[in-house]
């Protein structure tokens, strides 16, 4: 183990090609940036472009994360799916609170959002079930969530390690704003 640290240091970090990013340009929503972003990565090939980290937290507030699956991302937020009986669900329905974290390794980019997440009406939930595979259509309780965003954090990575990254924040009833960090 006293050679791990050392070993670490010699494991290529950040390889990724980060294509031409001026947050300057970057639009007023940060759902259209996150849609731009994400269609580059599907466009270049990125292995798994929609999958993501969930966090969330338990009673005593212990964090968790998972990866899962993006379902969409509209006017109301960023949707992924669950049974509401797992982990993920019961600690959704007594903390909403939630994050994704997206992560672009070829591009060099990393979307962190966080929020509070609601479930979707049970019409919407039952068509993303049934638009499941028949085999993985295991689930008696599955519900669509969305995570409707009061920060998004847009990062991308650069060699020399100046990092760009810009943050929007959303006051409860408020417009975004947005700014480098």
């Amino acid at each position: 183990m006293t050679d791990l640290r050392t070993r670490l240091r010699t494991v290529p970090t950040l390889t990724g090609r980060p294509p031409a990013f001026d947050p300057a340009d970057a639009p007023a929503d940060p759902q259209e940036l996150f849609v731009d972003w994400l269609l580059t990565a599907i466009d270049t090939g990125v292995p798994e472009p929609c999958a993501a980290t969930l966090s969330t937290v338990d009673d005593a507030g212990r964090p968790t994360g998972r990866i899962l699956i993006l379902k969409n991302v509209d006017e109301r937020g960023w949707q992924f799916a669950s049974s509401a009986g797992s982990r993920k669900g019961r600690e959704l329905a007594t903390h909403p609170q939630a994050a994704l974290t997206f992560y672009w390794v070829p591009l060099g980019r990393q979307v962190r959002i966080t929020g509070t997440a609601a479930p979707a009406d049970p019409a919407e939930s039952r068509a993303d079930f049934l638009a499941r595979p028949a085999s993985a259509r295991t689930e008696t309780d599955w519900t669509l969530y969305t995570l409707r965003a009061d920060e998004v954090e847009f990062w991308q990575a650069d060699p020399d390690r100046r990092h760009l990254r810009l943050r929007y924040l959303r006051p409860t009833d408020g417009e975004w704003t947005k700014g480098l960090l």
